[in-house]
This record gives C-alpha cells, structure tokens and sequence, in this order.
C-alpha cells in the first residue's frame, strides 16, 4: 500500500470512484495506491446483478483496495474473501460513512464508531477471512463530544489490522466545515490522513503532523490528474475536453449509453467548472441525452478538432 514515495491514496468515494474513474486515475498516477466506492456486503455475497461493481476483476488495477460496508460480521469475511479472489491488493472496512441509510438505518459505516465490539467482531472476521492486508476509514468521532478514534484504531490494530486512515471530521459534521487532524498520536499501526487534502502543501502539512500517508479525496472530482500531480509522475493536460471525452467512453462502455449518459454528467460539470462559459455548458450537457451529441458539445465547449 505505500509503494510511491509520498504515499498518496486515492479516497474512496461513492458514486465517483467507479472502475472507469479509477482508470482514468491510473494514467496519471501509475504507482498511487487507490480505493473503489464503498461495497456493501450483501448485495457483493448475493450477487446482486443491478450493481456492476460487484462483478468487478481488480487484477489490471495496480495497487487497489477494495472497500465494503456492512453490519453482519459473517458476510463482511464473505465479501471480503470475494473482492480478494477479484484481485484486490487489500480490503478497506468502511467505518466513517455519515449518511443515514448506512450510518443509522443500517447500523454500518459510522454507526460502527458508536459499536467497538461489533467493530472489532467485523474486523477480525474480515481479517481471518483473507490473506491479503486488511484496513479501515474512519472519522474523529460520532460528534464533537464523542471523538473516541484512537480507542477505535487500537482496537483494529488489536485485531489484526495494518493500517488506518483517519478522516478530520466527525459523523455529525458530515462533508460540512473544516477538517482538523490534530497531532498523530503514538499507535501501534501507520494512520493515513484524509480530509480537505488538495494539494502537495497539504499533503506536507499532515506529513509534519507526523501521519504515515495523506488520501486525496474531493480534490479529485473535475481533476482526476491532481494525484499524479502530487505524486509528480504528470502534469495538468493541455486540454481537459481530451480526458473528458475519454472518461465519457470509459463510463458507455461499462455502463451502457442509457446509464452511461446521464452518469457522467457530474463529471462534466466537474471537468468544467471555472471556465467562461460553463454553466451554459452544464445547462446543455443536462438534456442531453445522446452519447454522440455529448461528444460533439465537450468537443465544441473545449475546442478539439
């Protein structure tokens, strides 16, 4: 997990990280060490077949983890075992999800900082369930007066985990203000940072904090080169509408056109934001429905012949 030299992570994140995202990604940052969006672990051990993900193969991804979800221990191993054979390089337990459907309603995700004992039950199934490293992502806390993450990553590292990452925030505060990482303290596994990290400086920042890696998380969205930039194996390309047009053929081809279309319309808005003109384009791209009239507008809207 820490093979190029500023072990920078690429963030899980839902809805974003998808296998066309994280190839995209992967041309920019060869050697970065990256995670997929959040798996549940129901829906990956019963093969649920309207998500896509589940039948994802992870062998031509370079360094990648696999992250799951879930509140049953047994099918968190279950998952776990899947998404090793898949050819993920280690397995990522979500405990830091804030929103409700998976924090409250599920009792997963954040929840789990509220639970150390099911924590400790999902990770030690999950760990004996794999030979492969095993790690968690968590927040500060469930809110300002429950900021218990260290008990939480002793309580991994007890169980057999490598490492953690530790994202600025608490569950209450959800994506809202600022992160704030204090000191690193003295734990027995490294702890990769995570939150409002948006460049080298900030990587730098929570390296002199004394964190053992920094994940790159928002900052991706609209620049999917920024890793490789940090990472200092790319620079900015000359013509974003290029990487555009390529992500789109990414998404139709994984996705189909029907879904593939209006999916990547977040990505258009993100890959276009800041420049003149950019919210008549994002007016445009939204009725669009038209896999090739999409690729004649983000040719127009970039200037490529």
């Amino acid at each position: 997990m820490f093979d190029n030299d500023k072990k920078i992570f690429a963030a899980p994140l839902a809805g974003i990280t998808d296998k066309p995202f994280r190839t995209i990604l992967r041309e920019f940052a060869p050697y970065a060490s990256m995670v997929t969006e959040m798996i549940s672990c129901h829906s990956l051990v019963e093969q649920h077949k309207n998500c896509i993900r589940n039948f994802d193969n992870y062998a031509d991804e370079g360094n990648i983890g696999a992250q799951i979800f879930g509140a049953d221990s047994y099918l968190m191993g279950e998952a776990a075992k899947i998404l090793a054979d898949a050819g993920a390089k280690w397995i990522d337990i979500n405990m830091g999800c804030p929103v409700p459907k998976v924090a409250t309603r599920s009792g997963a995700g954040a929840h789990l900082m509220r639970d150390h004992k099911l924590a400790g039950e999902i990770i030690q199934s999950v760990v004996k369930s794999v030979k492969i490293p095993v790690s968690i992502k968590t927040r500060l806390g469930w809110d300002e007066s429950h900021q218990d993450w260290i008990d939480l990553i002793r309580i991994a590292a007890d169980c057999g985990a490598s490492f953690a990452t530790i994202h600025g925030r608490t569950r209450a505060q959800g994506y809202s203000g600022q992160s704030t990482l204090p000191n690193k303290p003295d734990l027995p596994i490294p702890i990769i940072a995570n939150g409002d990290i948006k460049n080298l400086a900030d990587v730098e920042r929570v390296q002199n904090l004394g964190y053992d890696g920094a994940m790159i998380g928002r900052a991706m969205l609209g620049q999917p080169w920024i890793i490789g930039q940090i990472c200092g194996t790319c620079d900015k390309p000359e013509n974003i509408g290029n990487v555009a047009l390529k992500h789109l053929d990414l998404i139709i081809n994984y996705y189909g056109e029907k879904s593939g279309v209006p999916m990547f319309r977040k990505h258009a808005a993100w890959y276009s934001a800041g420049m003149p003109n950019s919210a008549q384009f994002r007016i445009r791209v939204n009725q669009i429905t038209d896999a090739e009239q999409l690729k004649y507008l983000i040719k127009e809207f970039w200037s490529i012949n």
